[in-house]
């Protein structure tokens, strides 16, 4: 298996994500859509970078079950409620992905949304993966 990121000089240089990934592998992960779901099925956090956390947690944790790691990641679309707010905290988003997945960007948008299905969340992500 081998996931390479391309990122061409040609346009503007990346800052956490990659233009495009290229993958190869056998096994392909499809990532169900992650608010910041807890156990019980409630959201928790009243932040965008706490509910990013929780969510990102939670999709990564869905890969791992399925035999992954944050590297293996191809795919991931950030559905946010305020992409203004999403602007304002890139920082903090940004440091939370490294804490928790590391710096292998896979390609990557953020798309507003006007609601999610969990009327309280702020931000969902969805993806997938490619697996040896």
């Amino acid at each position: 298996m081998s996931v390479e990121r391309v990122n061409p000089p040609g346009l503007s240089p990346p800052a956490g994500f990659s233009h495009a990934v290229v993958a190869t592998g056998s096994r392909l992960v499809f990532l169900a859509g992650q608010t910041a779901l807890d156990a019980d099925g409630e959201v928790v956090g009243d932040t965008l970078p706490e509910q990013f956390a929780r969510a990102l947690t939670n999709l990564l944790a869905a890969l791992r079950a399925a035999g992954g790691t944050p590297a293996d990641l191809a795919r991931v679309t950030v559905y946010t409620t305020d992409v203004a707010a999403y602007r304002t905290h890139a920082r903090a988003l940004g440091r939370i992905w490294r804490e928790l997945a590391g710096r292998d960007y896979p390609a990557m948008a953020v798309v507003g949304v006007v609601r999610l299905w969990d009327e309280q969340a702020l931000v969902e992500l969805d993806g997938f993966a490619l697996l040896p």
